[in-house]
């Protein structure tokens, strides 16, 4: 599928990510190509900690919206054979120039989630952060991760929780519903007219049930005690996330 062939959704959170990376992600790609640990979310939680992954030593790994690949590079880091996939041309333009200054190389492919150009049965792990997980229709990426696994695979992917969506204002994630969970599935932000897709946990469950999955954890993020707002991730405040996650890892096994 060529950009022009995506759908309109696509079309304009490539848009926004094109001016978001122009504004401050390939400032800030050197930052994250730099660390070593696999960490998740606002706060970082580590990988260590949660043990999410294990050990991707020689794993075949597809990231589906890897943005400018820093997780991609993290488990190359650990051993992994990444390839990272995205729509978004600057973002893998920002992707090819740390892969040139860091030397860790592996793959970059320009193609959305719901329609990857790699062969059935390629990968051990599917993986996205705040890639595919929100920016990407479930109801096509999944089958698609389904697809590029093989038998006992796993699939890996971190969002917002339902929780915070459901609390979520232009304002930002506050006390009291914003929205009805009934019906939960494609948002379109006013202020910016990017579109994400979230679902509620038990549509979550039943999509990746009939999709081959069986769900091993759902994993719930809190903010540290020791938590301070992120400068750049204001929507939620650590007082907040605190009390409540604002995100969460669904990790999930292709039946054998």
């Amino acid at each position: 599928m060529s950009s022009s062939e995506y759908p309109e959704y696509v079309r304009q959170n490539v848009a926004n990510w094109t001016r978001a990376n122009e504004e401050y992600t390939d400032a800030s790609a050197a930052r994250a190509w730099a660390r070593d640990e696999i960490t998740y979310g606002i706060w970082g939680i580590p990988e260590s900690e949660l043990q999410v992954l294990g050990d991707v030593a020689g794993l075949d790994v597809v990231e589906l919206g890897c943005g400018t690949a820093y997780f991609s590079a993290w488990l190359a880091k650990h051993g992994a054979r990444p390839v990272g996939v995205d729509p978004t041309p600057a973002q893998l333009a920002t992707a090819r120039r740390m892969q040139e200054e860091t030397r860790i190389e592996f793959p970059l492919v320009e193609a959305v989630a719901e329609d990857v150009p790699l062969p059935d049965g390629s990968f051990d792990l599917v993986v996205s952060e705040y890639g595919a997980s929100i920016w990407a229709d479930p109801d096509r990426w999944i089958p698609e991760a389904a697809r590029l696994l093989r038998p006992s695979g796993r699939l890996a992917f971190l969002r917002n929780s339902t929780i915070s969506m459901l609390c979520m204002t232009l304002e930002g994630v506050g006390e009291q519903l914003a929205r009805p969970q009934f019906g939960l599935h494609e948002i379109e932000w006013p202020d910016t007219h990017e579109f994400e897709f979230h679902l509620g946990h038990g549509d979550w469950i039943r999509l990746l049930l009939a999709n081959g999955f069986e769900v091993e954890r759902l994993v719930e993020l809190y903010a540290p005690p020791d938590a301070e707002t992120h400068t750049h991730y204001k929507y939620v405040t650590a007082d907040w996330a605190q009390k409540w996650p604002a995100e969460e890892i669904w990790v999930a096994r292709k039946r054998g």
